[in-house]
C-alpha cells in the first residue's frame, strides 16, 4: 500500500518516526539542534491553544492572560518549578482563573451580540450545571465572575441544591432545579424563594407534579415551575442518547398534554413559567442545534397557546468543546464557534416566535462544559521510561546458540530494499529464542543478550519504519498520576484531551511513547493523542535527562474529571492550585488544596488510620518481645509508618531515569 493511501493517523505516526527519531546513537548533537524551530504544531497546539496556550523561544509551553492580550505569557515549567520551591509538587491540577472568566464572558457576550444583531427582544440568563464541576472554589469563582451577567446555577440533586442555596447569587439570576426530586428537595426549593432566589422547579414526570401539589399545599406557597419536554429530534455525537424521545428525563407529547390538563384542573397552570428542552450534550453538529431549537420552539408555541404563561425557554446543554481543534463534527470536536452557536439559537427563536406572534422569552442554557473545560490543566511528571531499543550490542561467544548470531547478522541488511525482510527475520529469531528458553534449551544469559540484540536492531529498524509497523517501536513513559483519579473520561469513554510535553519544544522529539500511570492496572494508560490534524497511537516525546524533571500536561480537564475520579489503588486527589496570571510572565496562587494524604484516603474506604497505626505498633511490639526486632528498629519502623500515613499517595521526589 502506498503510504499516501494509508489512514492519516498511521501516516503521521510513520512519518514521525522517520523524521523525528534519533540516529543510531539515540541522540541529536547540539550542533544539529534546530534552535529556531518550535515543535508546538506537532501537537496541534495552533488548533486548540486558542492563543492562550503557546510555546516560547525556549521551547516552554506558556499560558497567556486573556485580560492582557499583549502581555508576556507565563511558562508552565516555570510555574511548576516555583510551585515545587513552595513545596507543591506534581501531580498538580492547575486552575487558571482568567481562563474561566474568559469563557464565561465569551458565552454571555455572544448571546448578547446575537440578540442585538437579530433584534431579539428577550435576554439571556445562563446557568451553570453544578454536576459539571462541584468543587467549591470553582463554584465560588463562577458566582463571583458571573455576577455582572446575572449568571445562575442548576442543581440536579439535593446536595447540589444545598450548594446553590449557600451562594450569593445575583437577584436576577436563576436557580434551576432538575432531576428526580422528593418532598424534601421540593420543600427546600419552594422555601428558597423567601431568600430572594428565582428558583424554578422543573417537572420531570407526572408523579413529580403530584409531590409538588402536596408540598405546596402544606406550605401554602406557590412555586415557580418549569416542565422538561422530550424533543423527538435526536442529535449526533457521543452523548446522543441524552436527546430524543428515548432519553431518560422529561415528558413526551402525550404526557405533556396530560400534565397541562392536570395543571389547569388544579389551578397550577399560572405557575408554569419555563419550558426546558435539552438539546443534547457536547453536540458536534450545528445543524442538530438548529433542528432541535426549532422543535423546542414548536412546543413553546403550543404550550403558550394552551394558556401556559411561559416567559423562559431553557435549551439545556449542547454547546460543545473543540478538544482537538479540528473544527469538525465528531465525538471530540464541533463544527461551530460559540458565536455561531448563540446566533443560530437566537435567530431560530426569533423567526419561529415572530411567526407565531409570541413575545420573545428569556433564553436559558446550561453550557457547563464550555465554561469550565479550558480552565483546568492536569500536570504530571514522568518517573521513567521503558525503551524498546538499545544503543550498544552485546558480545557473542562460541558456545552461544546459533540464533544469537543469526539475529546479529540481520544488521547487515537493514538498509535499502531489505528493510521489511530484516524486521521479519529479527522478530522470528527473537521469538524462536523465547520459545527455546521456555523449553529449557536456552539459559537466561543468552536470552538476555538476545533481547539486547533485538533492541539494538530496533533502533536501526525504526528509523526506516513503515506505517504497518509503526506501533511496534512505541516506548512506554511512566507518569506520576492515576488515570482513573485525574483523567477518568480518558479511560471510561475514550475522551481525547490535548496532551503534550511542557518543555523542550525547541528540540525535535526523539521518541514516540504511550503514557502509563502508576496504578497496577493495564487500563491505566493513554494511547490516543491529538497530533496536528490527526489522532495517533503514540505521543512524540524527548529522551529523559537525569535530574531534570519532564512534565506532561493534559488540557481541557475542567469539566467532570474531578468529580468522576475514583480511588483505584487508593490514589487520591492530586494537589489543586488556582493561579492568577499577571500578564508579565508571572503568577500568584489564589487558592491551594493539598493532595489527599494516605491517612485521608484510608478513611474513605472505612479504615481508621489510628487503628491501623495501633495494629502495627502491637505487631512490632510482639516482634520485640520475641527478640526478632531491636528497640531501635522498632522506632524506625513506627516512624516510617507514621510518615507514610501523612504522606502523598503519589510518588514523592521522583528522579527521572530510563529503564
Amino acid at each position: 500500500m502506498n503510504p499516501s493511501d494509508s489512514p492519516p493517523s498511521q501516516r503521521l505516526l510513520a512519518q514521525g518516526f522517520c523524521a523525528l527519531l534519533p540516529s543510531q546513537d539515540h541522540s541529536i548533537s547540539e550542533a544539529d539542534q534546530p534552535t529556531d524551530k518550535i515543535f508546538g504544531e506537532t501537537y496541534g497546539l495552533h488548533n486548540w491553544g486558542d492563543d492562550l496556550v503557546t510555546v516560547d523561544a525556549t521551547g516552554a509551553v506558556c499560558l497567556g492572560d486573556p485580560t492582557f492580550p499583549d502581555g508576556q505569557p507565563t511558562p508552565l515549567p516555570k510555574i511548576m518549578a516555583d510551585l515545587s520551591d513552595r513545596g507543591i509538587v506534581a501531580p498538580v491540577l492547575l486552575r487558571v482563573d482568567a481562563f474561566l472568566d474568559r469563557a464565561l464572558a465569551q458565552l454571555n457576550t455572544a448571546f448578547a451580540e446575537a440578540c442585538t444583531a437579530t433584534r431579539y427582544q428577550g435576554v439571556y440568563r445562563g446557568v451553570f450545571p453544578i454536576k459539571v464541576n462541584q468543587q467549591a472554589e470553582v463554584i465560588k469563582q463562577l458566582v463571583r465572575s458571573g455576577r455582572r451577567f446575572n449568571y445562575g446555577l442548576e442543581a440536579g440533586s439535593k446536595p447540589e441544591l444545598l450548594i446553590a442555596l449557600a451562594q450569593d447569587l445575583p437577584s436576577d439570576a436563576l436557580l434551576i432545579c432538575n432531576g428526580f426530586k422528593d418532598e424534601d428537595f421540593i420543600r427546600l426549593a419552594i422555601l428558597s424563594r423567601h431568600l430572594g432566589h428565582n428558583t424554578v422547579i422543573v417537572i420531570e414526570s407526572l408523579d413529580e407534579f403530584d409531590i409538588i401539589q402536596r408540598v405546596s399545599a402544606d406550605l401554602n406557597r406557590r412555586p415557580l415551575l418549569g416542565v422538561r419536554v422530550k424533543l423527538t429530534e435526536r442529535v449526533t455525537g457521543k452523548w446522543q442518547e441524552s436527546s430524543g424521545d428515548r432519553s431518560t428525563f422529561g415528558l413526551s407529547a402525550f404526557e405533556l398534554m396530560a400534565l397541562i390538563t392536570r395543571m389547569k384542573n388544579s389551578d397550577f397552570l399560572d405557575c408554569l413559567v419555563l419550558q426546558h428542552s435539552h438539546l443534547g450534550s457536547q453536540v458536534p453538529d450545528i445543524i442538530d442545534v438548529r433542528r432541535a431549537t426549532t422543535e423546542a420552539c414548536r412546543f413553546y408555541t403550543e404550550l403558550t397557546n394552551l394558556g401556559a404563561p411561559l416567559t423562559h425557554i431553557d435549551l439545556g446543554g449542547g454547546l460543545g468543546v473543540d478538544y482537538t481543534g479540528a473544527r469538525r463534527a465528531d465525538d471530540n470536536s464541533v463544527n461551530y464557534s460559540v458565536d455561531e452557536y448563540c446566533y443560530n439559537i437566537v435567530e431560530t427563536l426569533r423567526y419561529a416566535l415572530d411567526e407565531a406572534e409570541i413575545p420573545h422569552p428569556t433564553i436559558v442554557t446550561e453550557s457547563g462544559r464550555f465554561v469550565v473545560a479550558q480552565s483546568s490543566i492536569f500536570v504530571f511528571n514522568v518517573l521513567g521510561a521503558t525503551l524498546y531499543d538499545a544503543g550498544e550490542k552485546p558480545d557473542l561467544y562460541p558456545e552461544d546458540h546459533h540464533l544469537l548470531a543469526d539475529l546479529m547478522a540481520v544488521e547487515h541488511y537493514i538498509d535499502g530494499a531489505r528493510h521489511q525482510e530484516a524486521l521479519n527475520d529479527a522478530v522470528y529469531y527473537r521469538d524462536e529464542m523465547r520459545a527455546l528458553f521456555r523449553r529449557g534449551q536456552l539459559n537466561l544469559d543468552q536470552l538476555s543478550r538476545g533481547e539486547q540484540i533485538f533492541l539494538y536492531l530496533s533502533a536501526r529498524l525504526k528509523l526506516r519504519d513503515t506505517e504497518e509497523n509503526a506501533a511496534f517501536f512505541i516506548d512506554h513513559y511512566h507518569g506520576n498520576f492515576s488515570l482513573f483519579q485525574s483523567l477518568p473520561d480518558v479511560w471510561a469513554i475514550d475522551q481525547l484531551h490535548p496532551i503534550l510535553p511542557l518543555q523542550r519544544l525547541n528540540e525535535a522529539p526523539t521518541r514516540h511513547a504511550i503514557i502509563n500511570d502508576i496504578t497496577c492496572d493495564s487500563d491505566g494508560k493513554i494511547d490516543r493523542f491529538i497530533l496536528g490534524e490527526d489522532i495517533a497511537s503514540a505521543l512524540p516525546v524527548h529522551d529523559l535527562v537525569d535530574d531534570q524533571p519532564y512534565y506532561v500536561g493534559a488540557f481541557f480537564v475542567g469539566a467532570y474529571q474531578e468529580t468522576l475520579g475514583d480511588l483505584h489503588n487508593l490514589f487520591g486527589d492530586a494537589n489543586v492550585i488556582t493561579i492568577s496570571l499577571d500578564g508579565a510572565g508571572g503568577f500568584s496562587i489564589v487558592n491551594e488544596t493539598e493532595a489527599d494524604s494516605i491517612a485521608e484516603v484510608l478513611s474513605y474506604v472505612e479504615y481508621d488510620p489510628r487503628d491501623c497505626l495501633d495494629a502495627v505498633r502491637q505487631k512490632i511490639e510482639r516482634a520485640v518481645v520475641a527478640g526478632l526486632v531491636e528497640a531501635e528498629t522498632r522506632r524506625l519502623m513506627i516512624s516510617a509508618y507514621k510518615k507514610a500515613l501523612n504522606g502523598s499517595t503519589y510518588f514523592e521526589q521522583p528522579a527521572p531515569r530510563q529503564a
